[in-house]
C-alpha cells in the first residue's frame, strides 16, 4: 500500500495527536467544524453516529463546532476521553497554517459542561493511593463545583463502599497500583462502571503531593485543612488535582482548599443496602420514580438537590448534629406561609456552585453572569425571611450567606439583558458601559445605514427593484442581481461571482464603506470580548464567598425540602436517643405511602432493641407485606438519622451505626458468582461487621439452595446473631421457613410475628398488619393463582398439597412423600431446650 502523502495541515494534526494519550479522541478545529482523521475518524463516526468519508485515502468525519455540546454527552457517557484542539490565533493574522493547540481534555471525571452533567448529582473524579495492609487514601474532586474532600479507609471493602456511595465516574491511580490490581485480579468492583486512568507513580508520592498542594493553595502547611496524619489521602489529593488541572489546561482557581472527613462520623450503608432500600435508584432500573429521594426531594436549587442526595447516602451518627437538623425542619414545618415564601425565593437561585466553577475555568458565557446576578439579587430577601428563625442550624447557615451588591451592580451595568451564547459574536456589553465601544458601535451603525441607503439609491439608478446588497464572510458586502436583469447593470459594476440564477458585483465605493463598517464591527467585538474577560476576573475575586454562600443556601434548601415533605405527607419528628431501642407507632413505608393511589397504606408498629426484642422473626405468605415492612423500618431509621421527619404517629429511634440488608439476589457476572453465592457473600459480610449498634434486615436467607440446606443456614445465621455478643444486632428476619419460629422457644429476645390473613371461602385477604405469633399457612397456591397460572396447574397443585398433608401421594411421587415426612418429623421438637440438628454449638 502506497504511503499517504501528508499535507501541512495533516502534519499539524499528527503533531497535535502525538501530544495526547493514545486512547483519547482528538477533535481538531478547522474553520466551522471539528474534524477527526484516521483511527479517530473510524471510532468517532461510530460513537457519534455520523457519516464517515475518505479524502485521498484518509478516513475523516466531522461535526459543526456549534454542535459540540450535542455530541459530547454521547462520547463521555461511553467512557471515552476527548481532546479539543482549537485555533489559538486569528486566521486573518496567521502566516501560513493557523496555529492549533489542545485547549482541554474532557474525561468522565473532568466534565464541566452543563449539557453533560446532571444538575442534581455531583460528578466526582477520585484519586486513590494505596498503603500497607490494604489501607487506602481517597480524594474526591468535583471540578464543576470545586468541592474537594479526602479521607482514608482501612480495607478494600471500605474502598468499594466509598466509590459506590459517591458514584465515582473516573478514578486516577498510580500505574503500579493498577498493575498490582490486574495481576492479583482484585480491582475494586463497586457495582457501577468506572473509567480507570493512571499517572506515573511519582505524582502520588507524599512529599511531591504536599509540595504541589501547598503551592497550589498558597499555604505553608496543610495542617489547617485537617490533613495531619492522613498521608495516603494527601498523596491521593496531589495526584488527582494534578490530573484534573492538566486536563483542564486551566488554573481552575475555584479549587482552592480541601476538607477531610471520616467515614466513622456517619452511618455506614454498603452498596447492597443502598440498592435494596432504593434510596436514589430502583433495583429494577435507573429510574427514580419509586425511590426515597423522589419522595423527599422538594428542593428548589441544583445545589440543594445534590446535597439532599449526599445526606441520604450518608446519614449522621452524631446525636447532636441529628437533633440540630430535626429542630430546623421542625421550625420550618410549622411556619408554612414563611416556608412557601422561602421556597419561592430559592426557586430564583440558579446553580451558583457550577456557575462560579465555569467562570474559573474560562468556559462561562455572558448568560452565566446574568444567571449569577439574578441569583445573588434574591439573597437579601432570603436572609430577611431566615432572620425570624431561632433554630441553631438555620442561624448558622444564615450567617454564612453573604450579600453581593457591588457584584450585582457591576453585572447589571455591564451585561446586556439577553446576551448571545457565543462570546465573540458581539451584543454582550450594554450601551453606555464603555465609551470606546459606543463609538465603534456608532460607526458600525452609520456604515450599515449608509449601505441601506446605497441599496435604495442603486435600485433607483439601475431600475432593478430586486437588486440587493448582501454580506458573507468570504466576499464581504456585494451587490446581487438576478440574471434576468443583467442587461441593466452599469459599467462601473465589477463582477465578483457567478451563480446559477444571479451575478454578484462590487464597486469601489461599496468596498470603501465596507472597510469602515467591518473594521468597526470587528474592533467592537474584540473590545467586547476584552471587557467581558475583565468583568469575569472581577467576578472570580468573589469565588470563596460565592462558594460559601452557595453551600449555605443548599443547606437551607434541603432543610426546607424535608419540612415541605413532612408537611405534605404528615410526618412526625422522631425522638433520637443513645439507647438501643427502636420504637415506632403506626409507621408507614415512605415511598408506598406517598405513591399508592388506589388504597391506603396500612401502618404497623415496631419494637426492637438489644434485650428482650433482639430479633423479629416474621412469617407469612408472599405478597402479604413482610418485605415491605422490614424495609420500612430500615428506611424510617435512615430518614431519622438524616434529619428528616418520618411517616408515623410517634417514634423513638436509638442511633444505629450501620444498616445491613440481605434482600433478593441476582447473579454477579462480573465476579462469576451465582445467586446463592452472592447471597452467602452478603450474609458473611453482615456477620463479620454487624455490631450491637447495627440494624440488620434479612429477607429469605437460604432460599437459593435446597430446602434443608437453606433452613439450616437460616437457623444458624439467626442463632449466630443472637448468641455473639459483639454482633448482637437488632434484626428483622422475614422468612418462609416456619421452623425458624421455634427459635423463640430457646433464644431470649427472639419474637415471632406474622402478617395477618383472613379467609372467606376460596378467597384470601392479606391485611398487611404485622401481629404477634407465627403464621400457620403459606398460601402459595393462592398467590400462584393471582399471578395467572392456568387453572389446570392450580387444580393439580391443590391435589398434590392435599396428598402431602394426608401423608399419601400417588405412585409417581415417592420421593416427594418422603421429603414431606422428613419435614414434618423435624418440626416435632419434644425438648425445647435441645432443638436437635439446628442447635448452635
Amino acid at each position: 500500500m502506497a504511503e499517504i502523502k501528508l499535507t501541512p495541515m495533516m502534519r499539524q494534526y499528527k503533531d497535535v495527536k502525538s501530544g495526547v494519550p493514545a486512547d483519547t479522541l482528538l477533535l481538531f478545529r478547522m474553520g466551522d467544524f471539528y474534524e477527526m482523521f484516521f483511527e479517530d475518524a473510524l471510532r468517532g463516526s461510530r460513537l457519534m453516529d455520523i457519516t464517515l468519508t475518505k479524502r485521498q485515502g484518509v478516513p475523516m468525519c466531522g461535526i459543526p463546532h456549534h454542535s459540540l455540546n450535542n455530541y459530547l454527552p454521547k462520547i463521555v457517557e461511553s467512557g471515552v476521553k476527548v481532546a479539543i484542539a482549537n485555533q489559538v490565533e486569528d486566521p486573518k493574522l496567521a502566516k501560513g497554517i493557523v496555529k492549533r493547540e489542545v485547549t482541554r481534555i474532557i474525561t468522565p471525571g473532568t466534565v464541566i459542561d452543563s449539557s453533560i452533567l446532571s444538575p442534581s448529582q455531583s460528578n466526582y473524579l477520585v484519586g486513590i493511593a494505596a498503603g500497607k495492609k490494604d489501607h487506602f487514601g481517597i480524594a474526591c474532586l468535583d471540578i464543576s463545583t470545586g468541592e474537594f474532600q479526602i479521607t482514608e479507609v482501612e480495607n478494600s471493602e471500605e474502598l468499594d463502599n466509598e466509590l459506590s456511595r459517591i458514584s465515582a465516574k473516573e478514578c486516577v491511580i498510580p500505574e503500579a497500583l493498577l498493575k498490582n490490581w490486574d495481576e492479583n485480579k482484585n480491582k475494586p468492583l463497586p457495582g457501577m462502571p468506572i473509567v480507570w486512568s493512571t499517572l506515573e507513580d511519582w505524582n502520588f508520592a507524599y512529599d511531591a503531593a504536599v509540595d504541589y498542594l501547598k503551592e497550589r493553595f498558597g499555604v505553608a502547611s496543610l495542617d489547617g485543612f485537617g490533613c495531619r496524619g492522613l498521608n495516603l489521602a494527601v498523596s491521593a489529593a496531589g495526584g488527582v488535582l494534578y490530573y484534573a488541572t492538566e486536563n483542564l489546561r486551566h488554573k481552575a482557581g475555584h479549587i482552592n482548599s480541601l476538607k477531610t472527613y471520616c467515614t466513622k462520623e456517619y452511618m455506614v450503608l454498603d452498596p447492597a443496602t443502598r440498592r435494596n432500600l432504593e434510596i436514589t435508584e430502583t433495583v429494577r432500573s435507573n429510574s427514580t420514580d419509586t425511590t426515597l429521594i423522589k419522595v423527599l426531594d422538594k428542593t428548589r436549587t441544583p445545589m440543594g438537590g445534590r446535597l439532599l442526595r449526599e445526606w441520604l447516602l450518608r446519614p449522621l451518627y452524631n446525636k447532636e448534629s441529628i437533633i440540630q437538623r430535626l429542630d430546623s425542619v421542625d421550625d420550618f414545618k410549622y411556619e408554612p406561609l414563611t416556608l412557601a415564601e422561602i421556597q419561592e425565593v430559592l426557586g430564583c437561585v440558579r446553580d451558583l456552585e457550577r456557575i462560579i466553577g465555569r467562570l474559573n475555568v474560562g468556559s462561562a458565557n455572558a448568560r452565566d453572569l446574568i444567571a449569577l446576578s439574578n441569583s445573588l439579587e434574591s439573597i437579601p430577601g432570603l436572609k430577611i425571611l431566615l432572620d425570624s428563625y431561632k433554630a441553631v442550624l438555620i442561624s448558622q447557615l444564615n450567617t454564612k450567606i453573604e450579600l453581593f451588591p457591588d457584584l450585582t451592580t457591576l453585572i447589571g451595568t455591564a451585561i446586556s439583558d439577553e446576551p448571545p451564547v457565543t462570546l465573540t459574536d458581539g451584543g454582550i456589553i450594554r450601551d453606555g458601559y464603555n465609551a470606546a465601544l459606543d463609538e465603534l458601535r456608532q460607526a458600525s451603525r452609520e456604515g450599515k445605514k449608509w449601505i441601506a441607503e446605497l441599496q435604495a439609491k442603486e435600485q433607483e439608478r439601475t431600475g432593478i427593484r430586486s437588486l440587493k446588497i448582501r454580506y458573507n464572510k468570504v466576499f464581504g458586502y456585494y451587490i446581487e442581481v438576478t440574471k434576468s436583469n443583467l442587461e441593466q447593470v452599469p459599467e462601473d459594476y465589477i463582477r465578483k461571482q457567478t451563480l446559477v440564477n444571479a451575478e454578484r458585483f462590487i464597486t469601489p465605493e461599496l468596498k470603501e464603506v465596507e472597510s469602515k463598517v467591518l473594521g468597526a464591527d470587528d474592533k467592537a467585538k474584540a473590545l467586547e470580548y476584552e471587557l467581558f474577560q475583565v468583568i469575569r476576573e472581577k467576578c472570580i475575586t468573589f469565588t470563596d464567598k460565592i462558594k460559601d454562600t452557595a453551600a449555605a443556601i443548599a443547606g437551607i434548601d434541603v432543610l426546607t425540602s424535608l419540612a415541605e415533605a413532612a408537611r405534605v405527607y404528615n410526618y412526625v419528628k422522631p425522638h433520637i436517643t443513645d439507647d438501643d431501642v427502636i420504637s415506632i407507632k403506626c409507621g408507614r413505608h415512605p415511598v408506598l405511602d406517598a405513591t399508592m393511589k388506589d388504597e391506603r397504606f396500612v401502618p404497623n408498629d415496631t419494637l426492637i432493641d438489644s434485650d428482650d426484642n433482639k430479633i423479629m422473626i416474621i412469617t407469612g405468605p408472599n405478597m402479604a407485606g413482610k418485605s415491605t415492612f422490614i424495609r420500612q423500618v430500615a428506611l424510617l431509621v435512615l430518614m431519622a438519622q438524616t434529619g428528616s421527619f418520618i411517616p408515623a404517629e410517634e417514634a423513638k429511634i436509638g442511633i444505629v451505626d450501620r444498616i445491613f440488608t440481605r434482600v433478593g439476589a441476582a447473579d454477579d457476572l462480573a465476579r462469576g458468582q451465582s445467586t446463592f453465592m452472592v447471597e452467602m457473600v452478603e450474609t458473611a459480610n453482615i456477620l463479620s461487621h454487624a455490631t450491637d449498634k447495627s440494624l440488620v434486615i434479612l429477607d429469605e436467607i437460604g432460599r437459593g439452595t435446597s430446602t434443608f440446606d437453606g433452613l439450616s443456614i437460616a437457623w444458624a445465621v439467626a442463632e449466630y446473631i443472637h448468641n455473639t455478643p459483639n454482633s448482637c444486632a437488632k434484626t428483622l428476619f422475614a422468612t418462609h421457613y416456619h421452623e425458624l419460629t421455634e427459635l423463640a422457644l430457646t433464644c431470649k429476645g427472639v419474637k415471632n410475628y406474622n402478617v395477618a390473613v383472613r379467609e372467606y371461602g376460596d378467597k384470601v385477604v392479606f391485611l398487611r398488619q404485622i401481629i404477634p405469633g407465627a403464621a400457620d399457612k403459606s398460601y402459595g397456591i393462592y398467590v400462584a393463582k393471582l399471578a395467572g397460572l392456568p387453572d389446570r396447574v392450580i387444580g393439580r397443585a391443590k391435589e398434590i398439597l392435599d396428598n402431602l398433608e394426608n401423608n399419601a401421594v400417588s405412585e409417581g411421587q415417592p420421593k416427594l412423600a418422603e421429603h414431606h415426612r422428613r419435614v414434618r418429623k423435624k418440626k416435632q421438637i419434644k425438648d425445647p431446650k435441645q432443638p436437635d440438628l439446628f442447635s448452635w454449638q
